[in-house]
C-alpha cells in the first residue's frame, strides 16, 4: 500500500476537491494543512490507518497549554471512566455552537484552541480540533476525521477517533454524537462505513445518516507539535459566502453545486 497514492484534497472526488482547495481558514493556517495531509480510509487503507498511522498514546507535556489543561478539567469532572471522560468532552465541544453569530460576515474562522472556546465556533473543523486536542490533553490519543457524502453537495463534516478500551472510536464533537456498538465498545470510523445500521442507531441526529458516511480521510494533529503550525485567523471568502447565504435561505430550489463543481457549470 502507498500511502501518497490516498492523501490530500483530491480523495472525495474532484467536486469536493474544488471545494476544499477554496477553504475558507487562512492559507498556511493549521486547518488548512491537515486537511491537505488526510489519507483515504478505504479496503486499502484500513490496516494501516488503524495499526500504524497514529500513536495510541498521547505525548502531551503537562503545564504547556493551562488554558486546555483547565478547559478538559471542566469538561471532565466528576466523570469517572474513560467513557465517560470522553463523553464529557464531546458535550463541551457541541456547548461552543451556542449564541454564536450566523451572519457569514459576523464569523471567525481557525485561531488556537484556546481563541475557538473563547469564542465559541458552529464551523465543523473548528469544533473538531479543539475535540482533538481537549482528548489528547486529557491524556487520550485522538485525530481528525473528515467525511463527505460525496453523492450530495457540499455535505462535508469533521468529527474526531478517539483512542480507549483498546480501540479507536469516532466521536462527533460538533453533536455531541458517540459513537458505540451495541455492548457499549467504542466504533470506529470504519466500523460505521461497514455497518450503515449502527450509524443510523445513533440518530436522528445531524450528519448520524449512511450518506454522510460514504467517504472518510484521517489526520493526524498531535497537539504537543502545536508551535509547527500558523492559527491565524480568517472570516469566510467569498466563495464560503454564496454558500452560507443559500443556506441560511433554506436552499430554495434544493441542494445543489452553485459554482460548476461537478463539472457541469463552470463559473469564472
Amino acid at each position: 500500500m502507498e500511502p501518497s497514492r490516498y492523501a490530500g484534497i483530491a480523495q472525495f472526488g474532484p467536486a469536493y476537491q474544488v471545494m476544499l482547495a477554496r477553504d475558507p481558514h487562512a492559507p498556511g493556517s493549521v486547518d488548512c494543512v491537515l486537511v491537505h495531509r488526510m489519507v483515504r480510509l478505504c479496503a486499502d487503507t484500513a490496516e494501516w490507518l488503524y495499526a500504524r498511522f497514529t500513536a495510541t498514546e498521547s505525548r502531551y507535556q503537562v503545564g504547556s497549554r493551562p488554558e486546555l489543561e483547565r478547559r478538559a478539567r471542566e469538561a471532565t469532572a466528576g466523570r469517572a471512566t474513560d467513557e465517560e471522560r470522553v463523553a464529557g468532552i464531546a458535550a463541551f465541544c457541541a456547548a461552543l455552537q451556542r449564541a454564536v453569530p450566523q451572519a457569514p460576515d459576523e464569523m471567525v474562522l481557525g485561531g488556537t484552541e484556546e481563541a475557538i472556546i473563547s469564542r465559541g465556533s458552529d464551523w465543523c473543523t473548528d469544533v473538531a480540533r479543539v475535540g482533538s486536542a481537549l482528548c489528547q490533553v486529557a491524556g487520550f490519543a485522538a485525530r481528525l476525521v473528515y467525511l463527505a457524502d460525496v453523492e450530495q453537495a457540499y455535505s462535508g463534516h469533521a468529527i474526531v477517533e478517539v483512542y480507549r478500551a483498546g480501540a479507536w472510536g469516532a466521536v462527533d464533537a460538533s453533536t455531541d454524537v458517540v459513537y458505540r456498538h451495541g455492548d457499549g465498545r467504542p466504533a470506529s470510523t470504519w466500523d460505521l462505513m461497514a455497518d450503515p445500521a449502527l450509524i443510523e442507531a445513533h440518530g436522528p441526529a445531524p450528519y448520524t445518516s449512511r450518506g454522510q458516511f460514504r467517504r472518510a480521510a484521517l489526520s493526524n494533529y498531535p497537539v504537543w507539535e502545536s508551535s509547527r503550525y500558523d492559527y491565524s485567523q480568517s472570516r469566510p471568502n467569498d466563495y464560503y459566502r454564496s454558500i452560507l447565504d443559500m443556506a441560511l435561505k433554506g436552499w430554495p430550489g434544493g441542494l445543489r453545486w452553485l459554482h460548476g463543481e461537478d463539472g457541469a457549470r463552470r463559473s469564472k
